[in-house]
């Protein structure tokens, strides 16, 4: 194992050498029956749990007022986790499987009850399409909507949303900051400062840097990003906010191993290679460019009507040249089949590529009005708005020649040859215009019962444009969509400390929902995703603890398959995931938090052209009729837990754990299912704070990002050390 200091390193943590602070927050451990309007100002505390969340309306609502399954993961979760990365926070909410990125994507590709949620990331309800790392410095919380959710979201939303929750300014002044030394090359540093300029007005920056290795060999990512933000108006009846996200990414990304069987028809698995084998180049690069700018007024024309206007701009620009392998092939003089039991050094594949520039932009404008009336004794909560916006992608792709081959048994760290050339490919332009209406009712028929209804067209409408090379003729392609969602919920509270739930969802993927059009879906009409949920969730121990579990049926009944006697794709897929959910939140003593959760999924391919089950993964609009849907683990649970020990002392730790799951839609490829633990150990006092992370505290070696064709090992055991300061 690793454990050197090296230049950038040293330099980036000078830059931020004030000791730093655990942020904590508050959350109020009973909520009433009728939430109060909420305000942003509120007393820091370390609760796990959250009172409520912007995910499941336009505004914030009482968890239990929300008609489906949501996770919160906030601040002080994240901070006793050392978690820093939007996929080491979403290890707490079960159900979610990681990627690769097939196809070209790159950065966070996340799956959410069995189906794809790169495109439905967002950043305080904007979409989030770029393709990055994203941190989680800048945030106050995570939040997990499941199921379809079109009507609050528009296109997309099969599995559900992720919602990141910027942090906001304050009128209560503080300062935070925190540095993190670690094994393996690990060094991290924040800071955090709010300052009042007013009764009325604040002003807060978070800024980053971190320089992160791995117990891989070669792997780096290395980040820095600043998020200022300012609010005026604060407690007046108008409220302006301005704020921007500055993130640089520059990483030496890891591909991870091919797949292998053990012999003909058999199931492929990642190769077995050591855990801290490396197939790329040292030149290998992902470089991304994140700037997101956000303002927004809010204004109370009453004090039961609220008229707000939210704009964002949002631009991702990424260079990436990674290196993954191609087919694996026997080292001549051998011959036969290669396998997971042949002997590695009679094993190589030649380099691929997955070089190219890309450019994700997006502006949106939000306009909600909020009206709160009485009607016949029936209390309502009517939102009703419209979103205009427009995305636009570019990509260049360019080839390699001359890279050669890799021996699987004996790979060589090292820069790509210097006889390998790089020529320029195919160049694509989409632009892709949004225009959506939406309205929904919360109704209060009395204290027990809440129904929530609304409705929301939208109409996308995109222009594709593809060049073989920068000098041939373009292919103009192009596609408009109209559909309407819908959200029907029925929600049943005989107490203060019960809530009851029903709920129906849909939502609908175009063709170019990812900024992609192709000759086989140019013609085809959005898939439609419908979900069917009922959930209970119980305030126990006074309120101090949440549990909270749901059934739920999602079905993709337009889903897009390959026939393979005419080479067309059709809509005549039908894919379906049912399951069960399980969570617990809070405090079971004041010294004593938890949160957890369990999930039990069964997706499979209803009907699809291949019947047969022997297909491929060539396509991937290709699903093997009875088979088990790709990404769908069958059971996977999170435990984390801390414990106050003498009011200075913390002690904690937990667990993930993932049963196998198939990579492909034919099940001929498949990942291990893994179980891991961590720890951690703080000393608490009132102005700073000294913790000790310990991550796979086992060395589990498993994999928890895959795809297809290949897998990427975990990271092996990290200890990491930090100081927080508040001042």
């Amino acid at each position: 194992m690793k454990h050197r200091l090296n230049p950038t390193a040293t330099a980036l943590l000078a830059a931020f050498a004030i000791p730093a602070a655990l942020p904590q927050f508050t959350s109020a451990q009973a909520v009433a029956t009728t939430l109060p309007e909420v305000k942003v100002e509120a007393e820091a505390n370390n609760d796990f749990a959250p009172a409520q969340s912007t995910v499941g309306a336009k505004a914030p609502l009482a968890l239990r007022d929300i008609a489906g399954s949501v996770t919160v993961i906030n601040r002080a979760v994240l901070e006793s986790q050392a978690a820093t990365s939007m996929v080491e926070a979403l290890r707490n909410v079960p159900g979610i499987t990681i990627s690769t990125g097939e196809g070209g994507n790159i950065g966070d590709n996340i799956n959410l009850r069995g189906f794809s949620a790169r495109t439905d990331m967002f950043i305080d309800g904007f979409r989030d399409r770029g393709q990055y790392s994203r941190d989680t410095f800048f945030l106050e919380a995570v939040e997990v909507l499941k199921g379809p959710s079109s009507m609050l979201f528009g296109r997309g939303s099969t599995g559900g949303v992720i919602n990141q929750v910027s942090k906001k300014p304050g009128l209560k002044a503080s300062s935070e900051a925190s540095a993190s030394i670690g094994t393996d090359d690990y060094y991290r540093a924040t800071i955090d400062l709010n300052r009042p300029l007013s009764d009325t007005s604040a002003l807060r920056v978070s800024a980053m840097a971190s320089d992160i290795g791995s117990t891989r060999d070669v792997a780096t990512a290395r980040h820095i990003g600043v998020a200022p933000s300012l609010r005026l108006g604060i407690g007046t009846p108008t409220e302006i906010s301005l704020s921007a996200l500055i993130q640089r990414n520059r990483d030496l990304p890891d591909y991870g191993f091919p797949l292998l069987g053990t012999g003909p028809g058999k199931v492929a698995k990642p190769i077995n290679a050591p855990g801290e084998r490396f197939y790329g180049f040292t030149d290998d690069k992902n470089n991304q460019d994140v700037d997101v700018l956000t303002a927004s007024v809010r204004h109370k024309l009453s004090p039961n009507v609220t008229l707000s206007n939210r704009t964002q701009f949002s631009q991702t620009e990424t260079a990436a040249s990674p290196t993954p392998l191609s087919a694996v092939t026997m080292v001549a003089p051998n011959s036969g089949t290669p396998s997971r039991d042949t002997p590695l050094g009679q094993l190589q594949a030649p380099y691929s590529t997955r070089d190219r520039v890309a450019s994700d932009q997006t502006l949106f404008n939000q306009t909600d009005l909020i009206i709160k009336a009485v009607t016949g004794g029936v209390k309502h909560t009517i939102t009703a708005g419209a979103e205009i916006g427009r995305d636009k992608f570019h990509n260049d792709v360019y080839t390699w020649a001359g890279l050669g081959n890799v021996n699987l048994g004996a790979p060589n760290y090292g820069p790509k040859p210097a006889t390998a050339t790089r020529t320029p490919g195919a160049v694509t332009d989409t632009s892709a215009d949004t225009l959506a209406v939406y309205v929904n009712d919360q109704l209060e028929l009395n204290k027990q019962w809440k129904l929530v209804g609304g409705l929301r067209w939208d109409r996308f409408s995109a222009d594709y444009s593809t060049k073989t090379s920068p000098a041939a003729s373009p292919v103009l392609r192009s596609r408009t969509d109209k559909m309407l969602s819908t959200r029907l919920g029925a929600i049943w509270q005989p107490s203060d400390t019960q809530s009851y739930y029903v709920s129906y969802g849909t939502s609908f993927n175009p063709s170019a929902e990812a900024m992609s059009l192709t000759a086989a879906t140019e013609g085809l009409s959005p898939e439609k995703n419908r979900s069917l949920e009922a959930g209970a969730k119980l305030d126990l121990l006074d309120g101090n603890l949440t549990f909270n579990t749901a059934v739920f049926r999602v079905e993709k009944t337009d889903a897009r398959t390959l026939d393979r006697a005419t080479g067309l794709t059709t809509l005549d897929g039908n894919i379906r995931v049912q399951g069960m959910e399980l969570g617990v939140v809070g405090r079971i003593t004041p010294a004593w938090q938890v949160l957890a959760g369990y999930t039990w999924l069964d997706g499979k391919v209803v009907s699809s052209f291949d019947r047969t089950g022997s297909g491929t993964a060539a396509s991937p609009y290709l699903y093997a009729q009875g088979k088990t849907l790709a990404n769908t683990p069958e059971h996977s649970a999170s435990l984390w837990s801390t414990y106050s020990v003498m009011g200075n002392w913390e002690a904690g730790g937990g667990v993930v754990y993932s049963s196998d799951r198939f990579v492909n839609n034919f099940e001929s490829a498949q990942i291990d299912g893994y179980t891991r633990f961590d720890a951690t150990v703080a000393y608490k006092q009132k102005n700073y704070d000294l913790r000790l992370h310990l991550q796979n505290v086992g060395d589990q070696r498993y994999f928890e990002t895959a795809s297809a064709g290949r897998a990427t090992p975990a990271k092996g055991r990290t200890i990491i050390a930090s100081v927080n300061y508040r001042f």
